[in-house]
């Protein structure tokens, strides 16, 4: 039995005539009357009662049209529910962050605009650090990434957008002798105990990013996971936090922060996904995440080789 079969029968059934039925459905009335036959031998006996002037349900015809006219309508939730989710208009969208996304505002934004248009699907936040993020791209435990670039190195495979930019700022606990100046150089560093937010707490590779910072005397070095973590500790006396600027919206009891002068260096912050994504609704976020140009599409790079390359092919 197809569907095609239940369709032609609930038409003839509601309108008590094939020929209207056929008329309503464009095929011609010969059509419909072989495949309500060809209905009919699966069930096993007539289900309508055809006279000369109309057509009448048997006593099969009538519980048959109760629940074809079920199938029917469950066949077209699940085709609706299909179509919905190639949309991207359902589904879930699983995102790992790091702290400076929400900090930025990056994160918010994008969450803001894709949960408007699209009010169905869910949204699954994880705050990890970047190095997990690609990892849980590459496993499928996760589908978009925003991460610090100071975290990331292996990045081949994935679809990278850059995005804001932000400078550094040290935070201390307001009786620390830094929290009265107006702002800091890497020189007022020496002998501090500087905190800095690194993806593993044992990479002081981090600290690369810092040159000047790093090249001062400092009395120890603490590599902490969190933002929170890196604040917290700086409100409690215990160094001197090197922070992204945006940090300064989290005010902390007993936390200043000052900006940091003769340092170039920055953050910034990257959208991490895979350039072969299948899901409707995850295809949709990275649209809509494109919709204001934030930054550039870096792709892996041996396919950007090879699409320049067919790019720059030979012409016809």
């Amino acid at each position: 039995m197809e569907l095609r079969h239940l369709r032609y029968f609930v038409a003839v059934a509601e309108d008590c005539h094939f020929g209207r039925a056929a008329a309503r459905l464009h095929v011609t009335q010969s059509t419909l009357s072989t495949q309500v036959k060809a209905l009919e031998r699966e069930v096993g006996g007539p289900v309508f009662v055809r006279t000369s002037r109309r057509v009448e349900l048997t006593e099969a015809g009538n519980l048959l049209l109760l629940e074809a006219r079920r199938t029917l309508a469950q066949a077209d939730r699940a085709l609706d529910v299909a179509r919905q989710s190639v949309r991207g208009e359902t589904g879930a969208v699983r995102i790992g962050f790091s702290g400076i996304a929400v900090l930025e505002g990056i994160l918010s934004e994008d969450l803001r605009r894709f949960h408007r248009a699209h009010p169905a699907v869910e949204l699954h936040l994880t705050e990890l650090p970047p190095a997990a993020q690609v990892q849980g791209l590459r496993d499928g435990t996760l589908d978009i990434g925003y991460s610090p670039d100071n975290g990331l190195s292996d990045t081949a495979g994935l679809v990278v957008t850059r995005g804001a930019r932000t400078s550094l700022a040290v935070a201390v606990c307001h009786d620390h002798a830094l929290a009265s100046a107006a702002s800091v150089a890497p020189a007022d560093l020496e002998g501090e105990n500087l905190i800095v937010y690194a993806a593993d707490p044992g990479d002081e590779s981090v600290l690369d990013r810092f040159g000047a910072a790093r090249s001062q005397r400092l009395a120890h070095v603490h590599l902490v996971t969190s933002t929170l973590g890196v604040l917290a500790l700086a409100s409690a006396g215990v160094g001197v936090a090197l922070v992204p600027a945006a940090a300064e919206r989290i005010a902390l009891p007993g936390l200043v922060y000052r900006p940091l002068r003769d340092m170039a260096a920055e953050v910034e912050v990257v959208t991490l996904g895979r350039p072969d994504e299948l899901s409707g609704s995850v295809r949709a976020f990275v649209r809509s995440c494109a919709e204001p140009l934030r930054g550039d599409r870096i792709e892996d790079p041996d396919q950007g080789a090879a699409d320049r390359s067919a790019s720059t092919g030979p012409s016809a």
